[in-house]
């Protein structure tokens, strides 16, 4: 489900069973290369293909936020208390598996701070996202994501 007025319909009628929140991180600047700016755009778009697909796979078990935008070149450690407020919202109306998805390595290092779980994945080097080969290693590596997800709902 996501943040959109039908499906918020469909969530509050099933709600009990909806106990998994997933936020992707989106991050951006303008200050870097053209090259990685135009790199963190293409991010941003494979992070929708990701969690579009997770949440139609997941549908009905999984609440997909709006996307979390946070500046790359900022300071981290001052987003981590937003998002262990967003954390303890959300474990306060009912989601018990709090998860948060992307493709920044640097939150690997601010893990332990963060009050969900975090899946970092590596995101290819491909420009084109509509070449069967990028959509074959999308479609993998979206299956290891959907994969890890359900060891968390069996602990």
């Amino acid at each position: 489900m996501k943040w959109n007025y039908n499906d918020m319909d469909m969530y509050v009628q099933a709600k009990e069973y909806v106990d998994t929140f997933l936020v992707p991180f989106v991050p951006f600047s303008f200050s870097r290369s053209d090259e990685d700016t135009k790199r963190l755009a293409l991010h941003a778009e494979l992070m929708d293909i990701f969690v579009n697909e997770i949440e139609k796979q997941y549908k009905g078990r999984i609440f997909l936020a709006p996307s979390y935008s946070y500046l790359l070149d900022g300071d981290y450690s001052e987003e981590i208390p937003k998002l262990n407020g967003l954390v303890e919202h959300a474990q306060a109306n009912g989601f018990k598996h709090i998860l948060f998805l992307t493709f920044d390595n640097k939150w690997k290092k601010r893990e332990s701070k963060l009050h969900g779980n975090l899946i970092w994945v590596p995101a290819g080097q491909t420009h084109d996202l509509q070449s069967k080969e990028s959509q074959n290693m999308i479609r993998t590596q979206i299956d290891q994501v959907m994969e890890l997800i359900t060891t968390y709902w069996q602990e």
